[in-house]
Formats: C-alpha cells, structure tokens, sequence
C-alpha cells in the first residue's frame, strides 16, 4: 500500500475537515458561523477547533462584541498546505490503478 500516502489524522476527522473547508473558502470566521454551517454542538466545536489550533492550522482570536463573546477562526499558511495535501492524497486514492494479479 506504499503507492498510497497517508492521510493526515487532524484533518482525517469530519467535523475538523469541514472546519477546515470552510475557513479555505472565506479565510476567517466567526465560531457561530463555523456551527451553524457544520450543525455541530458547541462544545465538540469547540474541542476540534482547539485541535486544529494546537496543529497550527488555525489561529483563534477571543475578543468580545456588544457584550458578548466573540471568536474568530482564521486559517494559517500551514492549514492549507495541510488542506491542499490532504486533498492531493485522496486523489491518489481516486485516481489508483488497479494491479493486474
């Protein structure tokens, strides 16, 4: 299986994958709209998002609006080569000629 390469774990897991989607088509967002866009609890939101944070894909801003908490997802430089590797391997997943036995 050495014609396969391997797929990065961080981004392996659904919810982290459509975190990390989103962000490569809008660069920055709020983790409301990471939520609602995902369908995803609050609290496992907030531990990928921490994932993805602790992997360098992201970088996570806290601030507050009106009152209220506010935090910002912005995808690195690192998140997407990470991204784009990622979806480079699947293709090679895709794209796998069978061997003839």
């Amino acid at each position: 299986m050495s014609e396969f390469k391997s797929l990065d774990p961080i981004l392996h897991s659904q919810l982290r994958l459509a975190v990390i989607s989103l962000l490569i088509g809008v660069e920055e967002a709020e983790f409301t709209y990471l939520k609602e866009k995902t369908g995803a609890t609050a609290g496992n939101l907030s531990v990928q998002i921490n994932k993805l944070k602790e992997a360098g894909y992201i970088e996570v801003q806290k601030s507050f609006k009106d009152n209220y908490p506010l935090t910002q997802c912005k995808i690195t430089r690192q998140g997407v080569n990470a991204f784009e590797a990622y979806v480079h391997a699947l293709k090679t997943y895709i794209h796998a000629k069978p061997k003839k036995a």
